[in-house]
């Protein structure tokens, strides 16, 4: 029960990786915020958490500024407090360099980028008073410079900057900021293996352990970590927890 009496807010949670950290975090005795807009997964992803530890739903559009904020209020409001901060919830469509759209970037930016930064903003007068932990999101896309992924990978990278500067600036506070790049088998994924079987089967060659990583059991536990004691004595970092496919330069 390493979060017992922790509460935290998982952005882009209802499935897929963001489930994974919900339930990973739930187990060890957080209360979780789920933040999503499919209310059906939601509500099931609820049920879930609720098995281990109370939780709340949001059904909200968090690429507007005042949704964030009154997520951030009313988490405040139901717990008294917020100790635990992960940024998930990205949005993006692939499409070569020369095709990509300012339409494109606002997506990416509007869904990943700036909900982070504003959930960031929103949260760090309760995040300072419990020297609390944020865990934001990179990608391979950014860190590879992977095709077709410009507006995603523009983001990331962002995202990984404004982690860097919050880290620096919020460490003398006691704040933990920090980032995971994940590959996971998401439903997304698994769709696209039933779809394009060999393009799937080649990717998982390129990878040294040869699997996706599971959203619980792999990324939700390194979460976890980043989120506990553990980790008090880490801060800036890009954790990469990809099987080993890409390696910092």
């Amino acid at each position: 029960m390493k979060l017992k009496g922790k509460v935290g807010i998982v952005t882009g949670s209802a499935s897929g990786i963001g489930k994974g950290i919900a339930l990973a975090m739930a187990k060890e005795g957080a209360h979780i915020v789920i933040v999503d807009v499919n209310e059906e997964k939601g509500k099931e992803t609820l049920a879930q958490v609720n098995e281990h530890a109370e939780g709340l739903l949001f059904i909200k559009d968090i690429s507007k500024k005042e949704n964030v904020y009154e997520i951030v209020s009313s988490v405040v409001e139901k717990f008294g407090k917020i100790d635990i901060l992960v940024n998930n919830a990205h949005v993006s469509k692939q499409a070569p360099f020369s095709e990509t759209t300012e339409e494109l970037l606002d997506l990416s930016f509007g869904t990943g980028f700036y909900p982070t930064f504003h959930f960031m903003q929103a949260a760090y007068p309760e995040l300072k008073k419990s020297q609390g932990k944020v865990i934001n999101f990179a990608s391979g896309a950014g860190l590879d410079g992977q095709v077709t992924q410009t507006s995603y990978a523009a983001a990331k990278e962002a995202i990984r900057a404004i982690s860097r500067v919050a880290a620096n600036e919020w460490g003398p506070e006691g704040i933990n900021v920090n980032l995971i790049s994940p590959i996971a088998l998401t439903p997304g994924v698994e769709q696209w293996r039933e779809n394009a079987p060999e393009m799937y089967d080649a990717m998982i060659n390129r990878i040294p352990l040869r699997r996706l990583g599971d959203p619980e059991q792999d990324i939700g536990q390194v979460a976890v970590f980043l989120a506990s004691e553990d980790s008090d004595y880490i801060t800036g970092q890009t954790i990469m927890v990809d099987g080993g496919s890409i390696k910092l330069r």
